[in-house]
């Protein structure tokens, strides 16, 4: 019950952001829309950038002890993907719309604090480490996804890899794997501006609200459903392989639990792919939180706990 309590403590504010961007933009109208475009930018080149460089950049993130989980990260979301793939199929989805909410979940804003509260500060190193994984496999395969079909010239993977959140990553691993210092004041000027940039996204992803119909709800109904238990099944074959500590499998597990990131839809809404399908994935996989989480837990329990 402790940890239902803890889940809607971290989910009742993020609605709560997402209701007052609604809000705002049922107030002020069409004005809104135009004037989040260059929001968004600031928030996908500068903020979002930040807050990946400053999370790895970190004296607690340990590159080598988080090895396994590393791996477990990228296989998670490679395996989610794949597993999906066929529900798109199913339901005749754009895999462009789909797939990439499946593969990026929400480990950063959601996972981190649900980690410090479920395992300890000490698990702070292992969140990050999973969240880095799945970001890199984002913004590699899933963006590179979301431009399939596209006008895309030769080299456009390169400066896929040019990216600000890509040079972000790169860097932030560079600084972790040798241990280069920055000065407390820069990086806590760095660490507030990257933190920023969650209320923003959830903010954008309220105002986007503004164009979900009746029709998009489907979607977000079987994407809130498909992306933790297709990140579990992935969780459960890996926990037969790989050799994880009992807490590192517990950390896997609950990675796996977590909902669509609200990233995906910061980038949908950039690349104009289906944006009002992608919010109502991320809004409804958000609100399914509250029944995947503990479900991931209790997976991720010894079984002489449970």
């Amino acid at each position: 019950m402790e940890i239902i309590e803890r889940i809607t403590g971290i989910i009742l504010p993020v609605f709560a952001i997402i209701a007052i961007g609604y809000g705002y933009a049922r107030w002020r109208g069409e004005v809104v829309r135009s004037d989040m475009a260059s929001v968004n930018r600031v928030s996908m080149e500068v903020l979002a950038p930040l807050m990946v460089f400053s999370a790895l950049a970190a004296k607690d993130f340990d590159l080598v002890h988080n090895g396994w989980l590393i791996l477990a990260s990228a296989l998670i979301s490679l395996g989610s993907g794949l597993l999906a793939w066929p529900v798109a199929r199913l339901f005749g989805y754009d895999k462009r719309t789909f797939l990439p909410p499946m593969m990026y979940n929400n480990g950063g804003n959601m996972g981190v604090p649900l980690m410090l509260l479920a395992f300890g500060p000490e698990s702070l190193s292992a969140a990050v480490a999973l969240f880095t994984a799945a970001t890199f496999i984002y913004f590699s395969l899933g963006v590179k996804m979301l431009q399939h079909g596209r006008d895309t010239r030769p080299g456009s993977l390169l400066r896929l890899f040019k990216s600000p959140i890509m040079i972000a990553m790169v860097l932030g691993v560079l600084f972790a794997v040798f241990h280069v210092p920055l000065p407390s004041p820069i990086f806590s000027a760095m660490k507030l501006l990257g933190e920023a940039s969650i209320p923003i996204m959830l903010f954008a992803l309220g105002v986007r609200m503004m164009d979900i119909s009746f029709k998009s709800w489907h979607i977000g109904l079987i994407g809130a459903a498909t992306c933790p238990l297709v990140g579990l099944i992935v969780a459960f074959l890996l926990d037969q392989v790989l050799p994880l500590t009992a807490g590192q499998r517990g950390q896997m597990y609950l990675f796996a639990a977590l909902p669509p990131a609200v990233l995906c839809f910061m980038v949908a809404e950039q690349y104009r792919q289906e944006p009002d399908k992608v919010a109502s994935i991320v809004l409804m996989g958000n609100l399914a939180a509250v029944v995947f989480v503990p479900l991931g837990l209790w997976m991720g329990l010894p079984a002489s706990i449970r």
